[in-house]
């Protein structure tokens, strides 16, 4: 068999207002053609001037990928013609990138596996072409284009061939978007194109031997379809090279509806782009202060937050749904430091709350109840003031209405029922009134007591305290 050699290309827009090198708007969804000047559009005379909070970005992605931070980088022309690139060239960097050697921990069945990052280098998107009559460019009548996304800053992050599966492709693209999503200079939406993979892969014979020819397959936009595209790929090599024939270095594009990759290009060489210095921009100069100024700021990254949950008690599922929603992890937070445990909490925030915030459609940062308003809620449950069946409608009512626990319990009154004497009163009206239940629970039929507690739930509509109610019964019935 085969083995594979697989390399990824990581497009992400980076969060600014602004694009790389003029002032339109990096709004998604405006109408076409619509956020676009002179200067992204590329017209004589017009004269780019580099936005600096995507410098300072790139910088973050760096430094948590562990990379090196070059003082000095440059722009250059990569020179290429295509329907949705309006200067006929992409200001992007070359051989002098803003970060260079770093690498990124995935985590496997035995525990994680480096994969190295060669450099991240920043550069302006192009456009985008709309095309009619088909979803792909495969089958289209013609294209449109739409030029709002060009000049919108992007980094690029390009692995090592470190890469030996399907499976581990996939964890390594998911493992930097956390942290692009934890950093905030990335939302990582692959629907809407503001994270996209491209995929170069070979087969060799063995472990040790030599790089087979790669193949790159273009803007993979979608974890499955990732997985997917590799096998699919993988395949089809498989099969030309068990015929005798030749793999040919070339550009792919993969076909969801019809699970095939299919040919784009040849692959071009670095030499193709025809590199220059890009003339109208300066070297980027980053001196150690500014350096220093981002790091001191960088957030509290993945790896570390997990490792911080772990330890505080909870399971690798409630682990896995937090962090991978950095809003999740501060609301969680808040909610500890109110007063609430973590463990107790994270059911919490990943049960009744993720599933009420979902059929909203809303986030953790628009949540209506406060962290401090759930560690109240927490606590009332821990008192005995509520039961957990009393404090989800209490929750409920809280997100309907913005109230505060306390409020909504001091209006409705649906506080526990814990008095020993109220609910002993209670439950011997219930026995009066089954004796037959009793008899067979004093036969021996101990499942039956279930059925009196349901009663006693039912005539204190759900606020007696249960644990006290299967106390009283135990002592009256004698078992």
């Amino acid at each position: 068999m085969r083995k594979p050699v697989i390399g990824i290309e990581i497009h992400a827009q980076l969060n600014t207002k602004t694009k790389l090198f003029c002032a339109c708007s990096t709004q998604f969804g405006a109408p076409p053609n619509t956020h676009i000047c002179p200067v992204c559009l590329g017209l004589p005379g017009a004269l780019p001037v580099l936005n600096q909070q995507a410098v300072t970005h790139a910088m973050m992605a760096g430094m948590a990928l562990n990379t090196t931070i070059q003082a000095v980088s440059v722009f250059a022309r990569k020179n290429y013609f295509y329907p949705d690139l309006p200067k006929g060239y992409q200001i992007s960097q070359y051989d002098q990138p803003i970060c260079l050697a770093g690498w990124v921990d995935i985590p496997t069945e035995s525990g994680t596996k480096r994969i190295g990052i060669t450099r991240i280098h920043i550069e302006e998107d192009a456009g985008k072409l709309l095309h009619q009559g088909a979803d792909t460019i495969a089958g289209s009548t013609h294209s449109i284009v739409d030029l709002n996304r060009a000049s919108t800053p992007l980094i690029e992050i390009v692995t090592e061939p470190d890469i030996r599966s399907a499976t581990e492709a996939r964890q390594v693209v998911e493992t930097i978007r956390e942290h692009l999503i934890h950093l905030g200079i990335c939302d990582g939406n692959m629907e809407e194109g503001s994270l996209r993979a491209d995929i170069n892969i070979s087969l060799r014979e063995s472990d040790t031997s030599p790089f087979g020819t790669r193949c790159e397959i273009k803007n993979v936009n979608s974890f499955r379809s990732i997985e997917r595209a590799i096998q699919i790929e993988m395949t089809r090599q498989n099969a030309l090279l068990d015929r005798g024939e030749t793999v040919i270095q070339q550009t792919r594009q993969y076909d969801e509806a019809t699970q095939t990759t299919r040919p784009l290009r040849d692959k071009e060489e670095s030499h193709d782009y025809r590199y220059f210095p890009e003339p109208d921009l300066t070297p980027l100069v980053i001196s150690s202060e500014w350096m220093a100024r981002v790091r001191d700021a960088l957030p509290e990254l993945p790896a570390h937050r997990r490792n911080r949950y772990h330890q505080a008690g909870l399971s690798p599922f409630e682990i896995d749904v937090i962090v991978a929603d950095p809003h999740a992890c501060t609301y969680l937070d808040a909610v500890e430091q109110a007063g609430a445990t973590y463990p107790v909490a994270a059911k919490w925030v990943v049960g009744d709350l993720m599933a009420w915030l979902k059929q909203e459609n809303r986030g953790y940062d628009t949540c209506p109840l406060t962290p401090s308003s759930l560690a109240e809620l927490l606590a009332c449950v821990a008192d005995g003031t509520l039961s957990g069946k009393l404090a989800k409608g209490v929750l409920e009512t809280c997100l309907s209405t913005g109230e505060t626990p306390r409020t909504v319990i001091q209006k409705t009154g649906s506080t526990q029922v814990s008095d020993e004497g109220e609910l002993t009163t209670i439950i011997d009206q219930i026995l009066d009134a089954n004796p037959d239940v009793v008899e067979k629970i004093k036969a021996g039929k101990g499942g039956a007591t279930q059925f009196l507690v349901g009663q006693v739930m039912k005539e204190t509509k759900g606020r007696a305290n249960p644990d006290v109610v299967r106390r009283v019964l135990s002592g009256r019935l004698g078992i």
